[in-house]
This record gives structure tokens, C-alpha cells and sequence, in this order.
């Protein structure tokens, strides 16, 4: 990788990291209530810098957040339990999808990316769900097939925060033609 692809890798990680610290810990870092953004910027982590090691540094940076929030305001530490630990496929499941995405010919293909997106944030938010239900100590011991009834009413917010900055995110690529063409040479193949 040359020092161009090197300098616009760390942009792009800088931005992710910089708007996910906007985003997340329930706003402890800012007076303005922007929704979670950190699903969308793991996807589009993945389908920019694709390797393992910027998955876990943006892994390492969303519990920090979780933690610093939850020691600024302890009610902020009610979701971390045992069940937290269903984060890192939640996260996987988005950077793995952006990785898919940046592997097509076109990844801002609007059906592809509209089918991919939302499949894949559908099925973060049932392992999410699912975990903390079924691991955090909270509820009562139940199987899956029963832990399946509950959390739904949280999935019109999940999904939609989520479709909101993948939309505008998708918006600008189609505007911004570097952008698209980044996807593609940031692993150093043109489009």
C-alpha cells in the first residue's frame, strides 16, 4: 500500500471514529441527541478499510465509549453484562456485509446496497437483542424460541437510525464520484 492508500485509510478511520464518538454513549460527549451511528459506520468501515485490525480498533473504541459512558453516568451501564459480549458478532455481521458490498462491481448499487444494509442490520439487531436477553442475567432463564418474543418493539429505531445515516451515507457517495471510487481503491484494484 502506498502512502496515499495509507493516508486515506487513517482519514477514513479518523471520520468513522470521530463521528462514532459524536453518536455514541448516550451523548455524554455532546449536548445534541444524534442517534447511534456506529451500525452504519461499521459497515462502512468494512467496505473501506476491510481489514481485521480497524474492525477491532472500532470494536475497542465503541466499548470504550460504553464504558466511559456508563463511569460518567451509571445508568448508562445497564446493558453491560454478560450479554455485551453478543457486540462483537452484532459488529461483525455490519463489517462483513460492507466487506461484501466492496468486493462488487458496483457497491452502491441501490438495490445491492439497499438489500444488503438492511438484511444485515435486521440480523445485528436480533443477535444483539437476543444476547443481552438471553445472557445478561436480567430476565428470567428461558430458551431462544421464548427469548424470541421480546425486544421487538426497539427494531423500528434500530432499523431505522441505522437506514437514516446508511441513506445519506449512499446519497453522497452517488454525489461525490470519489467517494464511490474509493471504495474500490483503497484496496488498490481501479474500478
Amino acid at each position: 500500500m502506498n502512502t496515499s492508500q495509507t493516508a486515506k485509510q487513517f482519514s477514513i478511520a479518523a471520520a468513522i471514529a470521530l463521528l462514532m464518538l459524536l453518536t455514541r454513549g448516550s451523548h455524554v460527549l455532546t449536548s445534541v441527541a444524534l442517534p447511534d451511528a456506529s451500525l452504519a459506520l461499521l459497515l462502512i468501515g468494512g467496505m473501506y478499510l476491510r481489514k481485521t485490525a480497524w474492525f477491532g480498533l472500532f470494536v475497542a473504541l465503541a466499548t470504550a465509549i460504553d464504558f466511559g459512558a456508563a463511569a460518567v453516568d451509571s445508568l448508562q451501564g445497564f446493558c453491560l453484562t454478560a450479554g455485551y459480549w453478543g457486540m462483537l458478532p452484532t459488529y461483525a455481521v455490519m463489517w462483513l456485509a460492507g466487506f461484501w458490498l466492496s468486493k462488487q462491481t458496483n457497491s452502491f448499487d441501490a438495490l445491492k446496497y439497499t438489500v444488503v444494509s438492511v438484511l444485515a442490520t435486521l440480523l445485528a439487531f436480533v443477535i444483539s437483542t437476543q444476547s443481552y436477553y438471553l445472557f445478561s442475567g436480567r430476565f428470567p432463564a428461558e430458551g431462544v424460541v421464548e427469548s424470541l418474543q421480546h425486544g421487538w418493539e426497539y427494531l423500528p429505531s434500530y432499523m431505522g437510525f441505522t437506514a437514516l445515516y446508511l441513506v445519506a451515507f449512499w446519497a453522497l457517495a452517488k454525489t461525490l464520484p470519489k467517494l464511490n471510487l474509493a471504495v474500490k481503491t483503497s484496496s488498490g484494484t481501479a474500478a
